[in-house]
C-alpha cells in the first residue's frame, strides 16, 4: 500500500486519499486460512500507526465469502451513501463537486502537488460513518473545513468547491493479476468491471512480467489502460512481501520474520500460537 501510494503521487495523476485492508471471509476455503477473528486483530496491529489505511471488516462479517467484485462494488455504494456524491470510473468520470470549503478560508486549495497539472483524482476513496475525514485525507487539513455534498444540491454562493473525481482501485500483486488469464477461476463478467470500471494498482512480484501477463488475457488487453504497474525498488524489492515467507519463517522459528512482520503483530501470532508447528 505504501510503494502503491508513492508511485501513484510520482504520475501526477492521483492523490491517494486512503487505503483499506478487507481480509477475506472464512468461507473463502484457502488451506491454512486462520480464523478472521485473528486476521482482522493482526491486520488491524499492522495498521495501528497508519494515518491513511485501515482495516475493514465488511467481508468478514458477511453471511458467506464475496467475490472482489462485489467487495469493490460495496466500497463504492458505501462511499456514494456517505457523500452524496456518484463516484466514477475509470470509463465515465464523474463531474461531481465534492469536497467544500467556506469562502472566509484562506483561498489556497485544500490538495497541493506541483505533480499535479489538472484537477485532481482521489484514488480508493474510503471512511468510516462519522469517522473524521481528517483521518484519511493524506494532507490531514481540519475537518470543519469540508463539507459532504448532495449531488442535487443548491450551492449557492456560499460555498467554493474543489471539482474532485473519485476512484476506487483495486491494489494486487502480480500474482493475482495473473490468475486472470486461467480460464475458468474468474467470472469474466466480474472481470469486466473489476478492470473496466475500477482499475487494478499492480505490484510486481519477483520481477514478474506483467505485460506478458496482460497480453495473455483478452479483458486484460482490452483495459490495458486502466492497469498501473508499481515500478520496483531494486534496493528494497516487494518480493520480500509474501504472506507466505511470513508463515514459512514462523514455522521454522527463523528470526528473519522481523523482516516481513512488525513486532506487534509478531507478538499476537505468538501469543495466539498460530501458524507455529506443535514441534516448534
Amino acid at each position: 500500500l505504501e510503494r502503491a501510494r508513492d508511485y501513484l503521487h510520482k504520475t501526477g495523476r492521483f492523490i491517494v486519499i486512503g487505503g483499506i485492508v478487507s481480509p477475506v471471509h472464512d468461507s473463502y476455503g484457502k488451506q491454512g486460512l486462520v480464523s478472521s477473528r485473528h486476521r482482522l486483530i493482526m491486520c488491524q496491529l499492522a495498521v495501528q500507526n497508519s494515518d491513511w489505511i485501515r482495516v475493514d471488516p465488511w467481508e468478514c462479517y458477511q453471511d458467506t465469502w464475496q467475490t472482489t467484485c462485489s467487495v469493490l462494488e460495496h466500497h463504492r455504494d458505501l462511499m456514494k451513501r456517505v457523500t452524496g456524491c456518484i463516484l466514477s470510473n475509470v470509463n465515465t468520470p464523474s463531474m461531481t463537486p465534492v469536497i467544500g470549503q467556506p469562502q472566509n478560508e484562506t483561498s489556497q486549495p485544500i490538495y497541493q502537488n506541483s505533480n499535479v497539472p489538472t484537477k485532481p483524482t482521489a484514488a480508493k476513496i474510503l471512511g468510516k460513518v462519522g469517522e473524521s475525514l481528517s483521518r484519511i485525507c493524506c494532507v490531514r487539513p481540519p475537518v470543519e473545513r469540508f463539507t459532504f455534498v448532495d449531488e442535487n444540491a443548491n450551492l449557492g454562493t456560499v460555498m467554493r468547491y474543489e471539482e474532485i473525481e473519485l476512484r476506487i482501485l483495486l491494489l494486487c500483486g502480480s500474482d493475482l493479476l495473473e490468475s486472470f488469464c486461467i480460464p475458468g477461476l474468474w467470472n469474466e463478467a466480474d472481470m469486466e468491471v473489476i478492470v473496466g470500471d475500477f482499475g487494478i494498482v499492480v505490484v510486481p512480484r519477483d520481477a514478474a512480467d506483467t505485460d506478458r501477463i496482460m497480453n495473455h488475457s483478452s479483458i486484460l488487453r482490452k483495459y490495458k489502460n486502466n492497469i498501473m504497474v508499481v515500478k520496483d525498488d531494486i534496493n528494497h524489492p516487494m518480493s520480500v512481501v509474501s504472506s507466505t515467507k511470513s508463515r514459512l519463517a514462523l514455522q521454522h522459528g527463523d528470526g528473519h520474520v522481523v523482516d516481513y512482520l512488525s513486532q506487534p503483530v509478531i507478538d499476537y501470532i505468538l501469543k495466539s500460537q498460530l501458524y507455529i508447528n506443535t514441534s516448534g
